[in-house]
């Protein structure tokens, strides 16, 4: 197991013996162990380092257990606490628990009791971490759903992302703003090997210039007006995990040669120390410039380009694949209209169609998110829509611009410009590509289960998938 699976353990006791003995236990118990002789050289501690578990003792110099309780649970609510008291006290440890603290043990103490102790408590830290991750792993799988679509493109894509998952190989994501490149970058973290360690999503766009140093590698107390404490940086807070870089083509020139060098070493310097810091992060980067532009006429450094981008993915414009508008559109009612079955009207699905989308997919589910909201029935027509999309005037390009996209590669386009039968032909091609299994169907065309049997319903296909499976 590495260091960074393994509980971070800090006894806190003004005895040396006590606090031998409660590190050989949390050794033993697979615990990376610190000590403190009191409260102060404790917070001291706390301000380079967060352990997951605190042992302290309730009477202490200067500054009592409970305080220290109530600081650490105040500046560190994930840590556990648990208290060491004497001579039986036991109304201070509960007072103590009322606190916050999640055990206590009493003095003199047998080695198992405060070893059981100590297992209760780290299995209160692993369950908080699993569940956190598992509420990452939801969130993202909900947000992943927006990646859908049948066109070669997106398909293209998501095989990319299944191959890249369980890899620390840099990635270098490229394409429009709102096609989804940090949707991506979740997908490669949390769907891998590293889901449950940190991912840490930096804007690199809205980093304050003179602070760019201090935010990305951290800086010791001190070392500038107003560093009243250490802080590791966002680097070290992604140390086995993902570090993902968003707008990398807006860092300036001098940081992004500091950032290679980061790249190239594995380490980091605090601002104001010179101790260098080693640490274990997969760096994926994004931007919507063309980086290579950037690099020739001498805005992007040319090395730090070809060391993020190792493994290239594009994400393609919304309006160069209008096939999987309707797919979207369906996620979306699904994701906004719960308790409601909505629909969208053919005239308002050809407005949709026709607009370019220069927001992409974020812009289509604000617009979808807009209309479920202002609603007053459950058709959602051209009215419904933003003005900006419902006054494009609707042409044969609409159709011709469907009937073009790769969603029609299996076959030839159909001959109607109406978007039922466009709609009907391609859901009945998708049936015919996965032999009929609705499971797979459904995935390939984004919708739901439910969705998809009112579809079938819809357009009378419910004899014909049954047949074909």
């Amino acid at each position: 197991m590495t260091d960074d699976f393994r509980i971070r353990f800090l006894i806190v006791d003004d005895e040396q013996s006590i606090r031998k003995l409660c590190m050989t236990i949390g050794a033993s118990l697979g615990f990376l162990c610190a000590e403190a002789e009191n409260a102060e050289a404790a917070l001291a501690y706390l301000e380079n380092q967060v352990p997951d578990i605190v042992l302290t003792d309730l009477m202490l110099p200067n500054m009592t257990g409970v305080e220290l309780l109530r600081r650490i649970k105040a500046q560190f609510p994930r840590t556990e606490v648990a208290i060491m008291t004497g001579h039986g006290s036991i109304e201070s440890a509960v007072q103590a628990m009322k606190l916050g603290a999640y055990d206590y043990v009493t003095k003199p103490f047998r080695v198992e009791e405060l070893k059981l102790a100590l297992q209760r408590t780290a299995e209160k830290v692993r369950l908080v971490m699993e569940n956190q991750t598992l509420r990452e792993h939801v969130s993202t799988e909900m947000q992943l759903n927006a990646m859908v679509g049948s066109s070669t493109k997106i398909q293209d894509v998501l095989r990319l992302v299944a191959r890249l998952k369980d890899t620390r190989t840099p990635v270098l994501i490229t394409g429009e703003s709102g096609t989804g490149k940090e949707l991506v970058a979740r997908a490669i973290h949390f769907r891998g090997a590293l889901a449950s360690r940190p991912f840490v999503a930096v804007d690199c766009g809205s980093l304050v210039p003179t602070l760019i140093e201090s935010e990305l590698f951290g800086y010791e107390k001190g070392a500038f007006t107003g560093a009243i404490k250490s802080n590791k940086g966002l680097f070290q807070a992604a140390d086995g995990g993902t570090i993902f870089l968003d707008e990398i083509g807006e860092l300036p020139t001098e940081m992004q040669a500091k950032l290679l060098r980061v790249l190239q070493e594995k380490e980091i310097r605090r601002v104001g120390s010179n101790e260098r810091v080693k640490i274990d992060v997969r760096v994926i980067a994004a931007t919507n410039r063309d980086l290579e532009a950037a690099f020739r006429n001498g805005t992007f450094r040319k090395d730090l380009f070809f060391r993020l981008n190792v493994v290239s993915v594009h994400l393609p414009a919304l309006r160069e694949r209008k096939g999987d508008i309707p797919a979207l559109v369906e996620l979306f009612l699904d994701r906004f209209a719960l308790d409601k079955q909505l629909h969208v009207s053919n005239a308002a699905l050809k407005c949709l169609l026709q607009y370019d989308w220069p927001g992409n997919v974020r812009e289509l589910e604000n617009c979808i998110e807009r209309a479920v909201t202002l609603r007053n029935h459950d058709v959602l027509d051209v009215l419904d829509l933003p003005p900006a999309i419902r006054g494009v005037v609707v042409t044969s390009s609409t159709a011709e611009a469907v009937r073009s996209d790769e969603v029609f590669d299996s076959g030839s386009p159909p001959a109607s410009s109406d978007l039922e039968d466009i709609e009907r032909t391609t859901i009945q091609r998708v049936f015919e590509q996965v032999h009929g299994d609705k499971g797979l169907a459904g995935k390939m065309l984004g919708i739901s289960r439910a969705t998809l049997y009112r579809k079938l319903k819809r357009y009378n296909l419910l004899k014909s998938s049954a047949a074909s499976a």
